[in-house]
């Protein structure tokens, strides 16, 4: 069985473009089981992973726990509103005293850029970072792009625009590295306060308007907007964003040509899309979810691969 190159899932630049594949060609294999009436397998028998959630999560949380059930490994849960973080305990302790119980892997969501890489250099455990500040949010992006792959065959040449907040979002740039490595071409789209300063240096180019937007596009990944890691107002309000850059019936019929819409979730709706869009055969946002779990089993059991037995 081929291996990954790295020992831990920190960010999709830190992957090659053949990682990124073998991850597709074992998430391909892994979807087929979860659509089994058996839908779980002992591939992780004996692994313990730490779910370690320092915000907020529904969707990366339940992913990664049903992930780590079906391949059968024992999963303990942590959250920081519960814990002994209240009480002033750093991220190194918390982790030194769940790894003393002997834990082999840690799924880690972190408000820090950086925290997982931090934590890979300290400790003596497979990480895998489920999002950390605005950096990275590598599993998003590799079940974004499984999709794309699932829906089209293939992902290199696709037309891919990114609408909203760029620049607070993690999923916007563990997109574009993930697409590009696979030969997509990807530009964003959003008011010009939302985009960061280093779009170039990514090898991205920037719509301001939604309509030429969508008419160069073939899929749509639409961000929400937020709000919650902003300091300041970027724009004058919701109605005015969503007058701009919202997504609805309208604007798609007076496409000439039919686009995938995609959203990593959760959809604030009657914002960036309207529910009419969220909700229709244009949108492959369910088929994303879905997808994240074979996607992560992929990731888990990959990684478990590189756990050297004493």
């Amino acid at each position: 069985m081929s291996n990954l190159s790295v020992d831990h899932l920190l960010g999709i630049k830190y992957l090659k473009k053949s990682d990124v594949e073998l991850i597709f060609k074992t998430a391909d294999n892994f979807k087929k089981i979860i659509n089994q009436p058996i839908k779980k397998v002992p591939s992780l028998r004996d692994i313990t992973i730490a779910n370690l959630f320092f915000e907020d999560s529904t969707r990366t949380k339940l992913s990664f726990e049903l992930a780590e059930k079906r391949l059968s490994a024992d999963v303990i849960n942590f959250a920081s509103g519960s814990s002994s973080v209240k009480k002033g305990e750093t991220l190194l302790d918390t982790v030194n005293n769940i790894l003393a119980m002997k834990v082999d892997m840690i799924v880690l969501r972190h408000p820090n850029p950086g925290a997982s890489v931090f934590l890979s250099r300290n400790v003596d455990a497979k990480i895998v970072n489920a999002g950390d500040g605005t950096h990275e949010h590598p599993t998003q992006a590799l079940l974004d792009t499984y999709s794309i792959r699932e829906k089209y065959g293939e992902v290199r040449d696709k037309r891919i625009v990114i609408i909203g907040d760029i620049l607070h979002s993690r999923v916007a740039l563990s997109n574009i590295y993930c697409l590009q490595k696979l030969g997509a071409e990807v530009k964003v789209c959003g008011p010009s306060s939302l985009m960061p300063k280093h779009l170039d240096s990514l090898g991205v180019t920037h719509f301001s308007n939604l309509k030429k937007a969508l008419e160069w596009c073939d899929i749509a990944n639409v961000l929400r907007i937020q709000l919650e890691r902003q300091d300041v107002n970027y724009f004058p309000s919701l109605r005015e964003y969503s007058m701009l850059y919202g997504i609805d019936k309208k604007i798609l019929d007076s496409l000439n040509k039919e686009i995938t819409i995609m959203h990593p979730g959760p959809i604030n709706r009657g914002v960036e899309l309207s529910s009419d869009i969220a909700d229709s055969e244009h949108a492959i946002i369910l088929d994303q979810v879905e997808n994240g779990v074979a996607v992560r089993m992929a990731v888990l059991f990959l990684l478990a691969g590189k756990i050297q037995v004493n």
